[in-house]
């Protein structure tokens, strides 16, 4: 079994707070790879997206039973983490994939798709970031079209704030991947806008 099905597993089976329905838990960055493909790594964080469903009571006792440095994470070597929304560079209408094979109790977790955290990492595309991408490509759950639009989406999402002064660095990170790993031309964007 797959260290990061059992850790959702274990999760569900030590939740003990009341709940009329299942909490949606929307996974992004490596721990949405795992749950999707053939695939692991090193590091074992679980970022969770954080949604309006996530009261505070609930984001506090996920992070007491499963966060960094509790005991189910020391058992595991995996741990949860709430990331805010509007931190992660995603496209304006994110995709999510259910992750039915766990059959939780307490739990709906929903993976983001491949393509759109592949984007999400180009924000900051440090080694493991590079590593997860060209992972993706070579088992051929990125394709150069779907990228792009996915890219497009979260550029134009990111470039009416303050957030767009980072933009030419994401564009850049994303030419790497088409250029180095994709082996296609790289996609134009008109950065002047951003400079405004």
């Amino acid at each position: 079994m797959r260290v990061v099905d059992e850790f959702f597993r274990e999760i569900d089976r030590r939740w003990t707070e009341q709940a009329t329905d299942r909490i949606t838990l929307n996974i992004i960055g490596s721990g949405a790879l795992m749950l999707q493909a053939q695939y692991e790594r090193g590091t074992r964080d679980s970022d969770v997206l954080e949604t309006e469903s996530l009261t505070q009571p609930i984001k506090d006792a996920l992070l007491a039973l499963a966060g960094h440095g509790t005991k189910l994470a020391s058992r595991t070597g995996m741990y949860l983490d709430i990331v805010r929304n509007g931190i992660p560079f995603l496209p304006s209408v994110p995709h999510w994939h259910p992750v039915s094979t766990l059959q939780l109790e307490h739990f709906e977790v929903h993976a983001l798709a491949v393509v759109d955290v592949i984007v999400s990492k180009l924000k900051r595309f440090n080694a493991n970031d590079v590593s997860d991408a060209d992972a993706m490509i070579k088992l051929g759950l990125v394709g150069h079209a779907e990228l792009v639009a996915r890219f497009q989406s979260a550029f134009i999402e990111f470039s009416h704030d303050n957030r767009a002064a980072d933009l030419e660095r994401y564009v850049a990170n994303l030419h790497r991947v088409e250029r180095d790993m994709l082996n296609v031309p790289e996609t134009e964007f008109d950065l002047t806008m951003l400079r405004y």
